[in-house]
C-alpha cells in the first residue's frame, strides 16, 4: 500500500475507540524517504489536543538529546514519528495509561514496508522496546539502554524523556555522559547520509 493512502487509513482508524476516554485522534508523521524512525509510546494529552507528535516538554528534551531543531524534527522527508499506539490512552493513577496493544500489530508492519529507507529506529521507552526488541531486550529498561551498542545499527533504545523521569537520569549519570554523545553521532550520520 502506498504511504499516503496508508496514512489516511491510520488517521481514520477507530480500532480502539471504545477504550479511549478522549476519543481517537491518531497522531503519526511519516515520509517514504525518511531515514530516521522514532518509535515512542503513545501521545500525551497535549499531543492529543494539538495533533503534533512530541509537542510537549518530553519532545523538547528528546530534540535536545538528538541535537536537532524543531524544523528538522518535523520534516517527514527525514524523520518518521510512529508511536507504539497512535492515540492518547487517557490518564492512569501515576501518569498516562500504557499504549493500547491493538495498534502496533495492526499498523507498524505496513508502515515499515512503506518506508524502505529507514536507517535507524529509536525505541523511546519500555513499550517501544518490548514491541521491537521482543526477547532480545534486557530484563529492565536501564539494562537495555546501557546495552545500546548491541542493537546498532538498526535500533537505539532510549529512556522516555518525560519530566517524570528525573530520578532515573540522576540515578544513571552514564546516560548523559556516554550514551547521548553516541546517540548524537548516530543521528548526524543517518540524517546526513545521502546513500540509496
Amino acid at each position: 500500500m502506498k504511504l499516503p493512502l496508508l496514512l489516511s487509513e491510520i488517521r481514520a482508524c477507530r480500532l480502539c475507540e471504545k477504550h479511549l476516554p478522549h476519543g481517537p485522534r491518531p497522531v503519526v508523521q511519516a515520509g517514504a524517504s525518511a531515514r530516521l524512525l522514532i518509535v515512542g509510546q503513545a501521545p500525551g494529552r497535549r499531543v492529543h489536543e494539538t495533533g503534533i507528535p512530541w509537542n510537549d516538554p518530553s519532545g523538547d528534551r528528546l530534540r535536545d538529546w538528538l541535537g536537532v531543531t524543531r524544523e528538522v524534527f518535523y520534516d517527514e522527508r527525514r524523520i518518521a514519528i510512529v508511536p507504539t499506539a497512535f492515540c492518547y490512552p487517557g490518564k492512569g493513577k501515576s501518569g498516562d495509561l500504557p499504549p493500547r496493544r491493538e495498534c502496533a500489530p495492526a499498523w507498524h508492519p505496513h508502515l515499515l514496508q512503506a518506508m524502505p529507507d529507514i536507517r535507524l529506529t529509536l525505541l523511546v521507552g519500555r513499550h517501544a522496546q518490548e514491541w521491537y526488541l521482543r526477547e532480545n531486550g534486557k530484563a529492565t529498561l536501564t539494562d537495555t539502554v546501557a546495552a545500546y551498542e548491541e542493537y546498532l545499527p538498526s535500533y537505539f533504545p532510549l529512556p522516555h524523556p518525560s519530566p517524570r523521569n528525573q530520578a532515573w537520569w540522576k540515578a544513571n549519570p552514564w546516560f548523559e555522559r556516554e550514551v547521548l554523545p553516541a546517540l548524537r553521532r548516530q543521528i548526524a550520520s543517518v540524517l546526513m547520509d545521502k546513500g540509496p
